[in-house]
């Protein structure tokens, strides 16, 4: 490292840490900068982000990193040991199992994506209007979460699914429906508190109404918490998503989805262990890593830290 860029860092760290912000800019970029540091304190997180960064990437990029197409069916080839010309051996239809999973990390994207910009913002109004207006209006807005809270999320999901149909979307569907629950009790948690701050107390006192009041100053402070739910939520959304799979619910053939290739694969687990072992091994690590990485969220955005 030469003098200069030594010094230029040097001065960058002085400028994200300075005691007085002289701009907007400035007290962003401090925030963020405390906040990363406080997350690169916890090793456990920035290995779930490596891994869900890393997860990303694979998904964009599935055409340059699988080698073969993942629905290319060579019956000649079928229950192929794992190889030089297939990586992770092939399935009972002679695909390749290495550029199935690949393109699986896609199907398991998608739908955790999907699920995560529905169940948030519905949660998060839900939870905040009942805790906000009180009353009737939360009495009724509560009761309808508790009923759904009452039932396990993927027995939900799967009577969801049911009725709506197997196939992906509907899948989704289900598991957004079956997920928002727990982010409106949390949702209203929050707001119950922020309700009584003197800084609402005071947008109200010069007249702002009530709509106003909810959306521009009582959830964005639930925001944080909510953010981090919702991350921690998306290892049981990856489970629940491989479940619908596997029962044959979520993605329908020949589309690639690791639940389904588990399922597809229980059929041969003796002879063939690794058929369900790396779609296995693939839900397993996704699903840590999230919840790695939304601990690590935890202790960035918590106020307290």
């Amino acid at each position: 490292m030469t003098v200069q860029s030594f010094e230029r860092d040097a001065s960058l760290r002085t400028w994200l840490l300075a005691e007085a912000p002289e701009s907007g800019f400035q007290a962003w970029s401090q925030s963020f900068y405390l906040a990363w540091l406080r997350l690169a304190a916890n090793p456990l997180a920035v290995i779930g982000l490596v891994v869900l960064l890393a997860l990303g990437l694979v998904a964009l990029m599935a055409p340059w990193i699988a080698t073969h197409s993942p629905f290319d069916q060579v019956l000649t080839e079928r229950l192929q040991r794992p190889s030089a010309a297939h990586w992770l051996g092939t399935d009972e239809l002679g695909r390749d199992v290495f550029s199935r999973i690949v393109y699986g990390a896609r199907t398991t994207l998608y739908i955790v994506g999907l699920v995560a910009v529905i169940v948030g913002p519905i949660g998060l109004c839900i939870g905040a209007t009942a805790g906000y207006l009180g009353g009737w209006v939360e009495a009724l807005l509560m009761r309808i979460t508790d009923i759904f809270l009452s039932f396990p999320s993927l027995i939900l999901a799967l009577a969801f699914v049911s009725a709506l149909g197997p196939s992906l979307d509907n899948a989704i569907i289900a598991i957004a429906l079956s997920s928002w629950p727990g982010i409106a009790r949390l949702a209203r948690a929050e707001t119950l508190t922020i309700r009584s701050s003197d800084y609402v107390d005071a947008v109200r006192v010069m007249g702002a109404s009530t709509p106003r009041i909810i959306f521009k100053h009582v959830m964005p402070m639930c925001l944080p918490s909510v953010v981090v739910r919702v991350t921690l939520s998306m290892a049981s959304v990856a489970l629940t998503a491989a479940g619908l799979g596997f029962l044959g619910l979520g993605a329908q053939p020949p589309t690639p989805e690791w639940g389904a290739m588990l399922s597809t694969a229980r059929q041969y687990l003796l002879e063939h262990w690794y058929l369900a072992a790396m779609p296995g091994l693939a839900i397993l690590t996704v699903s840590l890593a999230f919840n790695l990485f939304g601990d690590g969220l935890r202790d960035m955005l918590n106020p307290r830290s």
